[in-house]
């Protein structure tokens, strides 16, 4: 008999019926060389109030081919066909249609083929001559739910466990400052805009290198997604072996560009970037940037913003920037604090009011402790209860303090 020719719709029967209250809808594949138990099968359905579709075929191959046209719900699995039998039958059931819950329909001598049958992983069996109508249907109706209860289960634990593969990457791919000495700390904060995220477009790090000098970094990436997330450590990683190397400012950020130009998954993408060379015990440091904003200088709980020559940002005119490193004077003891515009360009309230860098430096200047950790945690809580949500942007803070 053909797959087409040998297929009922249980729903001409269920025609007959009270209509039955609104439930989930069943496509059933039965698989079943005997016409008079197919039959049987059939009659049970229609005495009950599934919602379904009956498709019935006499070998595991015509099943499976009409499974492929038309993905069942449920597979209705006789363990005795002309070419499968046993938990063979099931094994391959499983391996062609992976979502499908399975019935296996076993005889009455057939005493641990049931079981054996479930624990291959069918979802439940019934015992030929012992069905009913109700018991067909309460079948059904349990290997379908665990049938996704299952699917559900191994989805989440697949996703857990990829999220825990990403949060340890995203962990071994952040920042560890490289300072030899003492003389300067450093007090970071790093908050992704994306929910769930450990990495985001900003970046930032600072190192010593062997002549004592300390050299630091702060950068955004535009937009704020994976891809921003994979070109910010791919910068950050080559700031740092390039100052390490002994490299100039300038050509850091040239370098820092032409990784940028080629990592980048779209044209539009760019990066602005400070960077800082502070030598302790002297009296000065050397700013240069490329489309970011300058750091600001924190003494006696004020701040002011370091004069600095606005260069382009790396990405927009590759290989046609120009970045100028400027001077500037310090005292002998005071912080620098190096910010993305995450921390700037959130609001001040309900209205479309921005913080900006003038509101920076009011926040900064009613910290009760104004240094290290303390100051970096008075900006994150006021900036984002100002904020209330509105702009969730990726933050970056370094905090270099001598």
């Amino acid at each position: 008999m053909s797959v087409d020719g040998a297929m009922r719709v249980g729903a001409q029967r269920q025609s007959d019926r009270p209509a039955a209250q609104p439930d989930a809808y069943y496509r059933l594949l039965l698989v079943e060389d005997d016409a008079g138990d197919a039959l049987l099968v059939e009659e049970y359905l229609a005495d009950t109030s599934l919602d379904h579709r009956l498709r019935w075929t006499q070998t595991l191959a015509d099943g499976l081919a009409a499974a492929a046209e038309d993905p069942p719900d449920c597979i209705l699995l006789d363990l005795h066909l002309p070419d499968a039998a046993g938990v063979d039958a099931v094994v391959r059931v499983q391996a062609a249609l992976p979502d499908a819950a399975i019935i296996v329909l076993t005889g009455l001598a057939e005493g641990r083929a049931g079981s054996d049958a479930v624990a291959a992983g069918a979802q439940d069996y019934l015992v030929k001559g012992q069905v009913t109508g109700e018991l067909l249907e309460r079948s059904v109706r349990y290997a379908a739910s665990r049938k996704h209860a299952q699917r559900t289960a191994s989805e989440l634990r697949l996703k857990e466990r990829q999220a825990e593969e990403n949060s340890r990457l995203e962990r071994g791919l952040l920042p560890k400052p490289l300072l030899r000495r003492a003389r300067v700390t450093a007090t970071s904060c790093y908050l992704p805009g994306r929910e769930g995220a450990l990495l985001a477009g900003d970046f930032l790090d600072v190192v010593e290198t062997p002549d004592g000098v300390v050299h630091a970094v702060i950068g955004d990436v535009s937009g704020h997604g994976p891809d921003e997330a994979a070109v910010g450590v791919l910068l950050r990683i080559a700031w740092r072996t390039m100052v390490l190397s002994g490299n100039a400012p300038v050509d850091v950020l040239a370098m820092m560009e032409t990784i940028l130009s080629a990592e980048r998954t779209y044209e539009a993408m760019f990066a602005t970037v400070a960077t800082l060379t502070l030598t302790p015990g002297s009296s000065h440091c050397e700013v240069t940037l490329a489309g970011h904003d300058a750091p600001l200088l924190i003494q006696d709980g004020r701040a002011t913003q370091l004069a600095a020559v606005p260069g382009m940002a790396l990405g927009m005119m590759p290989g046609h920037a120009v970045w100028q490193p400027v001077r500037q004077a310090l005292p002998a003891s005071a912080s620098l604090l190096l910010h993305t515009d995450g921390l700037t360009e959130g609001h001040t309230g309900a209205g479309p009011e921005r913080l900006g860098t003038e509101g920076l430096v009011s926040v900064i200047g009613s910290a009760p402790d104004p240094s290290g950790q303390a100051l970096i945690d008075h900006l994150t809580a006021t900036t984002r209860r100002m904020d209330a949500g509105r702009h969730l942007d990726d933050v970056a803070m370094l905090l270099l303090t001598w």
